[in-house]
């Protein structure tokens, strides 16, 4: 396990000196306010700018005929008519925009907002995904012919579904939630790239500034070197920033047509309508297996809703279907995904993207088969779990695993827990018939971290002062990249850390990068940096050991620079290093190097989570106890860091389970878009987690690093909906949905009850 390191980042954002967009506003800032549809599902007839216009301060009103900017696709696997106009002249979703007021402040664009009058045609809405699939229901996109965005099938062989003794079935909601970020959508568009120049220059709140920088080029049909995207501190992203947002395009259109630099900062009403939302996929699932738990097959059916413009939210039961058997030994699986349209906000990846899916409903599964041969959980989990020694191996969807210990992982979440000790309070309270329930649930995962995105740009260079710079493709919002890849610098070079700058999130500055999504940072975008530092490295022996008249094998890094091994008295400096490269003393070239790292493969995270779950069965009201949580990243790198994205992770995963969801009624118009009705816990409401880790290198990368960033979510959801089912069978309650919500689960309790009564 590596060194504690404190983070470099926090000094700025503690102290309120890191710049966020919503900070930017050069001389001469123009303002935008969206004109959203207030209908799920409508033709847009005419928009009335005439009233919006006479506010004093509006410079404009633009709307879909007014900006010359061809429909997007949304995703390179989707058909050309599912592509979206920034501004649109038929709204799928309440929150579309319609129109953009421009205004020389804030408050004239908001006011000249309000007085645009837009006339609708409204439409039938379809927000349910199987209405939306029948023959008669109505199509969002006509041209498409139907609401079936994409499908995807792995058929076993019929004669492979067999050897069970018994099959278990179960229907597992994956509900909606909205990833509400604590810095909403924002983006500052000025014309002219670098030091001026045609083109347009975005600061936006970006997980893939390069990416973005495609997008906004695509659409104003420029080429990419005239669009320049910088990524400045960026307040949460949880996936939902990893998109260029139909927003950001039309800020970069404008401030090129207007010669004047132009901002957008959505409210929170409009983050928690606009901004992509995650999860919503119903699984069907039938597992096989023998009467001494024995797992012989799984089938699994997926309906995902994808919102009203499907992305690439309707390719992420692909990940689901990588991860269908789980850490699991289950010989053959059956998969078959439908991705549906909808008059919903768009779906798209929310932190963990497609693997909580799988993992909360293969663990449902998983207790149900418990329940029914009064087995234990956890012994059932332990009975099928892949053994140590079966890696690498290439699971029936295909996953190529690279390494684990999912055994180890379960049986320390046990013993931290007091698991047995637990059941012994649980039985006492269940014999005396005690109104708190007690409830234990268990969950074993493995996840799939970089999946598909296996390379990243890295540079290092030492500077003339002795001073290290590296370059690198990612874009972090909090995970710690400044410091994780400094202390990687330190290790390989031996610099300080006040010496070393890292420099990412700019396009103008890092040439290529894949950005920051899919727990991929230090693994692949670590490894990179590592690589461009250890090729440096290379080349500073052999100057080194010119300099000081030794062998290069013998050159060793020493405290700031180079020196002879055994003899620290005969050392160089970096800086003199340099020095010698500038004046052409060195043999070598200058003391630099850039790589395109390639790992080759994803690699697959676990570990195992314990949570405790106490019910008023009066009142439903459902709290966390305890939540132990042990996760295997690989090599751990900083365990600072590793613990706050597992702290961060089981907060998502617990809120998803308990409290958050995102609301529709029957006509699409969203329920809880504030914060007043949109429940996220304060850290008053969760317990002090408790954190264990293990690690089990990857063979894949120099680091022998794994992701951490989603783990502690796909772990966390499934042991509290786990042990909230586990605290209410005794009343009879076989399944009910998340949240779990206090009113949720006294209605549960109360209808036991009540059945219980009426069969006496």
């Amino acid at each position: 396990m590596g060194n504690a390191v404190l983070r470099r980042e926090d000094p700025d954002l503690l102290t309120g000196s890191a710049r966020f967009v919503g900070d930017m506003a050069p001389a001469g800032t123009l303002h935008l306010a969206f004109v959203r549809s207030t209908m799920a599902h409508a033709l847009i007839g005419s928009v009335d700018s005439r009233e919006a216009l006479g506010v004093a301060g509006v410079v404009g009103v633009f709307t879909a005929g007014d900006l010359d900017i061809a429909a997007q696709p949304l995703f390179i696997m989707l058909p050309p008519e599912l592509s979206r106009l920034p501004l649109t002249d038929k709204a799928r979703y309440v929150g579309d925009p319609v129109a953009v007021v421009v205004a020389e402040s804030p408050a004239a664009a908001a006011d000249g907002a309000e007085l645009v009058v837009v006339d609708n045609e409204p439409l039938p809405a379809v927000t349910d995904p199987f209405a939306a699939l029948a023959p008669d229901s109505p199509i969002v996109f006509e041209s498409h012919g139907s609401n079936q965005a994409s499908e995807l099938k792995l058929n076993a062989e019929a004669d492979s579904l067999t050897g069970h003794d018994l099959v278990v079935s179960g229907r597992v909601v994956n509900h909606r939630m909205s990833a509400a970020p604590i810095e909403p959508s924002a983006v500052l568009a000025v014309p002219g790239v670098g030091n001026g120049g045609d083109g347009v220059t975005l600061w936006c709140t970006t997980q893939r500034p390069h990416d973005t920088r495609d997008v906004v080029a695509a659409a104003l049909e420029e080429p990419s070197d005239r669009v320049r995207v910088i990524a400045p501190a960026v307040g949460g992203g949880f996936g939902a920033k990893g998109s260029a947002y139909p927003e950001f395009v039309v800020a970069a259109w404008l401030a090129r047509r207007l010669g004047r630099p132009v901002r957008w900062v959505e409210t929170r009403t409009e983050n928690l309508t606009n901004m992509t939302q995650g999860r919503d996929h119903v699984h069907d699932l039938d597992l096989g297996l023998t009467r001494d738990g024995r797992f012989c097959w799984l089938r699994m059916r997926v309906t995902a809703d994808v919102g009203a413009y499907p992305g690439i939210g309707a390719l992420l039961p692909f990940f689901t279907m990588t991860m269908a058997s789980g850490p699991y030994r289950i010989p053959a699986v059956d998969f078959e995904s439908v991705s549906v349209i909808t008059n919903k906000a768009p779906i798209f990846p929310f932190r963990g993207a497609g693997r909580p899916e799988a993992t909360v409903s293969l663990e449902r599964i998983v207790d149900l088969a418990a329940a029914e041969l009064g087995m234990d959980p956890a012994e059932l989990r332990r009975r099928n779990l892949l053994a140590p020694d079966e890696f690498p191996l290439t699971t029936p969807t295909g996953a190529n695993m690279d390494s684990g210990d999912y055994a180890r992982s379960l049986d320390l979440a046990l013993e931290a827990a007091g698991y047995e000790d637990l059941r012994a309070e649980q039985a006492l309270r269940r014999a005396r018939g005690d109104r708190r329930l007690l409830g234990v649930g268990v969950s074993v995962y493995v996840e799939v971290t970089a999946g598909g995105l296996f390379q990243e740009f890295g540079s290092v260079t030492v500077e003339s002062d002795g001073s290290v710079t590296a370059r690198v493709g990612t874009a972090p919002q909090g995970q710690g990249h400044v410091t994780a890849f400094g202390q990687i610098l330190g290790e390989v070079l031996g610099v300080a850390a006040d010496q070393v700058r890292i420099i990412c999130g700019d396009t103008a500055e890092v040439p290529t990068g894949q950005g920051t999504v899919a727990s991929r940072s230090l693994q692949v975008g670590g490894s990179a940096v590592w690589t461009a530092a250890n090729e440096v490295l290379d080349k500073a022996r052999l100057l080194a050991a010119s300099l000081l008249e030794a062998d290069a094998a013998d050159i060793v890094v020493a405290p700031g620079g180079l020196a002879v091994a055994g003899v620290p008295a005969r050392a160089v400096s970096w800086a003199e290093l340099a020095a010698a490269v500038e004046t052409g003393d060195a043999e070598t070239a200058g003391l630099a190097a850039e790589v395109d790292f390639d790992q080759g493969e994803a690699t697959y995270p676990f570990g195992a989570h314990v949570a405790v779950v106490e019910i008023d069965s009066d009142t439903g009201d459902t709290r966390l106890l305890r939540h132990i949580a042990v996760d295997d990243c690989g090599r751990i790198l900083n365990p600072m860091l590793v613990e706050g994205q597992v702290h961060g992770g089981v907060a998502t995963g617990v809120s998803q389970a308990l409290y958050e969801q995102s609301l529709y009624d029957g006509d699409g118009n969203p329920r809880n878009t504030n914060f007043a009705d949109y429940s996220i816990p304060a850290a008053s409401e969760l317990p002090r987690f408790e954190t264990h880790h293990t690690e089990t290198p990857t063979p894949l990368n120099p680091l022998g690093a794994k992701g951490i960033g989603e783990s502690g979510t796909i772990g966390s959801t499934p042991a509290v909906q786990s042990a909230v089912l586990d605290a209410l069978a005794p009343l009879g309650v076989t399944h009910l949905d998340m949240p779990y919500t206090p009113q949720r689960v006294w209605r549960a309790i109360a209808a036991a009850e009540s059945s219980d009564r009426g069969s006496r």
